[in-house]
């Protein structure tokens, strides 16, 4: 079957045909009908992350068509639409039952550690396939799975309570999703910073208030978030950036008691002023990493309602080929990538 590969870090992925996935008795062999390309997948291929084992198929926001189930698979048929919870672990463990999957001892995350979506078909343990209604189209599916996923999870993490307000460090696929979600769960206010117009202009279709920061300084966008709060700042703030500035904005924006939650990738340290963004606020700085296959059903429902609305959020797809891919992380590289886009095999 045909795949998208990378073969080593700081290269470019490559097409290539490999086997066809073995499907064992508790998987669901998936033929792809979507899958997401987001920005960890730009340092997947820059090496900033580590991949194994290499070669390996990237890919990990995935929805398609259940072509096969294994011998012990009950809940499962042929045909059946579903989206993929990217964490493949051993249901067994501790952290598993509890809730916790991300840290199990064995986790392995699809086009990470694992072979990903960027393929005609991939095999998962049967858990794995969350139903997907007919009401929501594949690319939405798999883009759900990550962007949408992590946002909720970030937000569960900054514990937003009914009435608070939140600022929202990046508008792309997970900025958006992270916008519909504040709301959703009754944030009074909502204030998304990033510096492309267009990306802006959606999320105010969304309810955002915004601030425009490609000429700003970190200081003026707090500056500016202070100034549409009264001078108190926000309860809870999501970095969906990935860099030290944009992380200081979110802590420095806080009102007392605020919490700051990081989920943007960075391989640069963080300089904190202990004193005047912590102590003197008692504010928190959280980190968030990945989410959970219970928080998984909570958005495929909120989606099927029409609470989540991803119409709009998948604003590209591009075929299952090595250049159009690359083409799309050069330009997520630059921050200058379309909201979200999709590959459709």
């Amino acid at each position: 079957m045909r795949a998208v590969r990378l073969p080593a870090p700081g290269h470019l992925v490559e097409d290539a045909e490999v086997p066809m996935p073995h499907c064992g008795p508790g998987d669901v062999l998936v033929r792809v009908r979507a899958a997401g390309i987001c920005h960890s997948d730009v340092h997947y291929r820059a090496g900033r992350s580590r991949v194994e084992p290499l070669p390996l198929t990237l890919g990990h926001e995935v929805a398609g068509e259940i072509a096969a189930v294994g011998q012990h698979v009950l809940n499962h048929n042929v045909g059946d639409a579903v989206c993929l919870h990217y964490l493949v672990t051993c249901g067994q463990c501790d952290d598993c039952l509890a809730g916790r999957e991300q840290f199990c001892a064995t986790v392995k995350m699809l086009g990470h550690f694992t072979d990903g979506g960027w393929a005609e078909y991939i095999a998962v343990p049967a858990r794995n396939a969350v139903p997907l209604p007919h009401r929501v189209p594949f690319e939405q599916g798999a883009v759900m799975m990550c962007s949408s996923a992590t946002s909720l999870h970030a937000l569960r993490k900054g514990r937003l309570k009914v009435g608070e307000s939140v600022l929202v460090v990046g508008a792309g696929g997970l900025g958006m999703s992270a916008v519909q979600l504040a709301r959703a769960l009754g944030a009074s206010d909502v204030i998304a910073v990033d510096r492309d117009p267009l990306k802006l202009a959606l999320a105010e279709r969304f309810g955002a208030r915004t601030i425009r920061g490609a000429n700003l300084s970190p200081d003026e966008v707090v500056a500016q978030v202070r100034a549409m709060t009264n001078g108190r700042g926000v309860d809870v703030a999501l970095e969906l950036v990935g860099a030290p500035d944009t992380m200081r904005t979110a802590l420095q924006s806080l009102a007392p008691l605020g919490r700051a939650v990081v989920v943007g990738l960075s391989d640069i340290n963080l300089s904190v002023d202990t004193y005047r963004d912590l102590i003197g606020r008692e504010a928190e700085l959280i980190g968030s990493n990945d989410h959970l296959l219970s928080e998984l059903y909570e958005l495929v429902e909120m989606a099927d309602k029409g609470i989540l609305n991803l119409a709009d959020v998948v604003t590209n797809t591009v075929p299952l080929q090595a250049r159009d891919i690359n083409a799309v992380l050069d330009a997520l590289a630059r921050h200058e990538a379309p909201v979200r886009t999709v590959v459709v095999p």
